[in-house]
């Protein structure tokens, strides 16, 4: 995870690294992240909750 998505509390859908990212920490593919930000927003703790996954 780079140093620019630390202290954010939402996750940019549109950014190609950013999604890979996110969706690897969360171990999830990129379209199921896509998914989870369709149902709750992109709020970090919005999709890992979704996703029952930790946040952090």
């Amino acid at each position: 995870m780079s140093t620019q998505a630390r202290g954010k509390t939402h996750l940019d859908i549109y950014d190609r690294a950013t999604r890979e990212a996110w969706a690897q920490r969360f171990g999830v593919s990129e379209d199921r992240l896509r998914k989870a930000v369709t149902m709750v927003g992109s709020r970090i703790t919005s999709v890992a909750a979704y996703l029952d996954r930790p946040a952090t």
